[in-house]
């Protein structure tokens, strides 16, 4: 590895406060393109020119990467030779030119009010079932990250004041409130069954949410968490967590939220990034008013 690749990581870490999967996913991104240098015959990424940068996303094209792989593993490179500039590792930055691939809007998956209460109803009456619901609800009330919620500490949990602290993808904090279900259910779990999972160990552990072994929850225990209650509901629809922050976001819109507000509680950098959220409320208004109005 190059040593300033190690150096671009500590930046990401430490400087940008980056979550660890996005650092990992730059540095795998910036290996890659190493390798297509490699076979260019260019010696090292610092070596590199526009049109080293293009025949790499062109390569990517003719592989059949969808537009949005190929826009994040061009910000990989934009983010890296930013840092090289800033470092003084490089004068010239060959990613400067170079436009972004247009990306078709996704349609945005979340789920009905009616589909997130029979959702939050499935969890059973059982030390499991009462974390589980705790987790739920916490994630329909407050629209945080799968990798934030798995990073939340009790101390971070307000029951008195009704609030979640949360550290976000790029270390900044910022204060959630929770809804009474949402306080209930903590309330229960932190209180009562909290305890239960941690077994035998100390009271060092500072997650909120455990796992059977006492430890921290995963990423992919949650994602078979939501799976499960999904298929037990009779949800036909692929749930996931960001599923639920989509509904979170869907639901604050259609019942009057502003985009700035909005903005704050799902930790957008940018406002385009919650603007997406409005075409949903636009899109219903619309079929609403084909619906009912006589001469739509």
């Amino acid at each position: 590895m190059y040593p300033y690749f190690r150096q671009f990581a500590d930046y990401l870490t430490n400087m940008k406060r980056m979550a660890k999967n996005s650092v990992t996913a730059y540095m795998r991104d910036l290996r890659e393109f190493s390798a297509f240098l490699k076979e260019r015959g260019v010696d090292a990424p610092s070596d590199a020119t526009d049109v080293d940068v293009t025949a790499y996303l062109l390569k990517l094209k003719h592989e059949s990467k969808t537009a949005s792989t190929v826009n994040r593993k061009l910000a990989s490179l934009r983010a890296f030779y930013k840092y090289m500039n800033i470092s003084d590792f490089l004068s010239t930055n060959p990613t400067e030119q170079i436009k972004t691939p247009k990306i078709a809007r996704k349609k945005i998956e979340y789920l009905t009010i009616e589909e997130v209460e029979k959702l939050l109803a499935q969890p059973a009456n059982s030390v499991k079932g009462l974390r589980d619901s705790a987790i739920l609800e916490l994630l329909y009330a407050t629209g945080v990250r799968v990798s934030e919620l798995i990073e939340i500490n009790v101390e971070d949990i307000n029951l008195r004041m009704g609030f979640v602290t949360c550290n976000g993808e790029h270390g900044k904090a910022r204060i959630i409130p929770l809804g009474r279900p949402a306080r209930a259910a903590l309330e229960v779990y932190i209180y009562e069954d909290r305890q239960k999972l941690l077994r035998d160990k100390s009271d060092e552990e500072k997650a909120l949410f455990l796992n059977y072994y006492g430890e921290r929850i995963t990423r992919q225990a949650l994602w078979k968490i939501l799976r499960g209650y999904a298929a037990q509901a009779g949800i036909e629809k692929k749930i996931t967590p960001q599923v639920l922050r989509n509904s979170f976001a869907v639901h604050m819109v259609q019942n009057g939220a502003d985009l700035k507000s909005l903005q704050e509680l799902l930790g957008h950098e940018d406002l385009a990034a919650t603007q997406i959220y409005l075409t949903v409320s636009k899109n219903r208004i619309k079929d609403v008013y084909d619906n009912a109005h006589p001469r739509a």
